[in-house]
């Protein structure tokens, strides 16, 4: 938190690793969001971090303790939380059409938020790229380590709004998880995710297949 000098807006951690409830507490103390993820948690332990201030939770289902009807863990945590928003890399990939219905359902339109969990190889051929300091392989536009795990994504958000309303949301519902959901957690959304007076004019538009046609940020269009 030191380190972000200041600029650090939301923080993920495991929490059942030692000290996990203090870092929490710190981290909210200083307006920071804090969000659950890559973690093993217990249904328990991911209910204690909620208590602490925990609101979010990175990737859900991805790097996460499976859930079963006896063990639900921290998905059934996030799953039976309302004040709880969840992230969905939204690629078909990373979760299974069933699993992101279940989410979806669970949470309701205001509690996902759509990411791309996109690496640097998004938007280039398959290859070789680095994940920090690791090499990844891109094949097919699946991202991978040399353990075959999933390492990031190529997905882009248009293409995630696309899947999503495959599945069945509305497209303001879909649009609302890209969108005024992400501002909305950082606290940022009468700046970001909708278009009101005085927030940023920053849009997309989409034909009627759900493509991208034009983009303008802070209302200077790019071309």
């Amino acid at each position: 938190m030191h380190a972000a000098a200041g600029n650090a807006q939301i923080l993920t951690i495991a929490p059942e690793l030692l000290g996990a409830m203090p870092c929490i507490d710190a981290a909210r103390k200083v307006g920071m969001v804090v969000s659950m993820g890559h973690t093993d948690a217990t249904y328990e332990q991911a209910r204690a971090g909620i208590a602490h201030g925990i609101k979010h939770a990175t990737h859900v289902y991805n790097a996460m303790r499976p859930f079963s009807h006896r063990d639900t863990g921290v998905i059934g945590a996030v799953l039976t939380s309302p004040e709880v928003s969840a992230e969905l890399i939204a690629d078909g990939i990373h979760v299974d059409e069933a699993a992101m219905r279940l989410l979806v359902q669970a949470k309701g339109p205001s509690g996902v938020v759509l990411i791309s969990d996109g690496i640097s190889a998004t938007g280039m051929p398959d290859g070789k790229y680095m994940l920090g300091g690791i090499e990844v392989t891109v094949s097919g536009g699946v991202c991978r380590d040399s353990e075959g795990k999933l390492a990031g994504s190529t997905l882009t958000l248009d293409r995630a709004l696309r899947n999503i309303v495959k599945l069945g949301s509305s497209l303001g519902d879909a649009v609302r998880m890209l969108t005024l959901n992400p501002a909305t957690v950082l606290g940022i959304e009468f700046k970001k995710g909708a278009l009101r007076v005085g927030a940023d004019a920053d849009i997309v538009l989409l034909d009627e297949d759900l493509q991208l046609t034009g983009v303008w940020t802070r209302g200077i269009a790019l071309n």
